[in-house]
């Protein structure tokens, strides 16, 4: 879908949560040496994820987030016409999520509530979804994104112990006269199978099986997450700069105009060359990979928040958004936003 302008939607505000418990690259040298693992930290640029414990959710994470950003916003609950969960990481198989975290927060009865299953293009997506909402009456809308991909991981898969973290985010949009927000959003699912957890949904079911050497030589079950890297990179630098470039011609703006461009934290290898195809100035692209790993459709906000927290408390900025991976599936966003609401990251114990 190109071109695609939504209007009157104002971010009003971002709260960022993370899990307490972090963990550095020193514990995985004992699964992979300890060599490899300074190979692996410099290729991904990962020195440190946050782990969630074994009983908390994605929606516990975002459960944090929502409460203090409603709280801080001085938003009443029954103000809220709308909450969007986007993760692929849900409570249950049924019911949806969005119901759960609907009643632990105590909204109101009229209030919409729904799940999109989306990865790393799923902030975008979020966003998307939350402005339509809006175009077609709503006038707050609460989009709660986050997941918790460290509990679909074999500790022995050196492709994907080493980078995935976990997080939970909420934004909450607003009705504003004038706002626009430009989307550009794409999908080739022809690339499903490179990054995918094979069994536990309806198609293949649990299995029994334990973990053992696949041909890649890394040691999982069907039931960890599987992940192509080289797959991964060729679909991005084929498909991501030409989204990019149709969202700023969308936008009517040139790549001088852009404060900030915020892409989902993929890895350090993946995200240099994306910047150098498209030319853009190294301080324009913000960094949180470093300190929290990729934490799939939360990366965007939660480096937002993190990164771009004293620019956007202060002033209106033009930031682009692009989130692209699992699916494969696209999306970016062109929009100017701020001044906000964005407290300092929720630590959640």
């Amino acid at each position: 879908m190109a071109g695609l302008s939504m209007k009157n939607s104002a971010i009003r505000g971002i709260v960022s949560a993370v899990p307490a418990h972090s963990e550095g690259m020193d514990g995985l040298a004992q699964a992979f040496g300890e060599e490899e693992t300074r190979r692996i930290a410099r290729a991904i640029g990962v020195h440190a994820r946050r782990i969630s414990r074994p009983e908390q959710c994605a929606s516990d994470l975002c459960f944090h987030a929502a409460a203090r950003l409603l709280s801080e916003l001085g938003w009443a609950k029954d103000s809220v016409d709308a909450m969007i969960f986007v993760s692929q990481t849900f409570d249950y198989i049924c019911p949806a999520t969005s119901c759960v975290l609907h009643g632990r927060l105590g909204l109101s009865k009229t209030c919409a509530a729904f799940d999109i299953s989306l990865g790393c293009s799923g902030y975008v997506y979020g966003l998307w979804n939350a402005a339509s909402l809006i175009a077609s009456g709503c006038r707050r809308v609460l989009l709660l994104v986050g997941d918790t991909v460290s509990k679909c991981i074999s500790p022995l898969d050196k492709s994907t112990k080493p980078l995935f973290g976990d997080a939970g985010t909420a934004t909450a949009l607003e009705f504003e006269e004038g706002p626009v927000m430009h989307f550009e959003l794409g999908t080739d699912g022809t690339g499903y199978k490179h990054l995918i957890i094979p069994a536990g949904g309806f198609r293949q079911r649990h299995t029994t099986e334990g973990r053992s050497q696949r041909e890649d030589g890394n040691v999982r079950c069907d039931e960890d997450v599987y992940m192509d890297g080289a797959e991964i990179f060729t679909f991005t630098l084929r498909e991501v700069p030409p989204m990019l470039k149709r969202v700023l011609v969308s936008a009517n703006w040139d790549l001088k105009d852009i404060d900030a461009f915020v892409f989902h934290q993929a890895n350090r290898f993946i995200l240099g060359h994306l910047s150098n195809k498209m030319k853009l100035p190294p301080e324009s692209v913000p960094f949180s990979l470093e300190e929290f790993g990729n934490t799939s459709s939360a990366s965007i906000p939660l480096t937002i928040s993190h990164r771009l927290r004293s620019l956007l408390q202060s002033k209106s900025a033009r930031l682009v958004l692009g989130g692209f991976g699992i699916g494969f599936s696209w999306g970016a966003v062109a929009l100017e936003t701020g001044p906000m609401l964005l407290p300092e990251l929720e630590v959640v114990q």
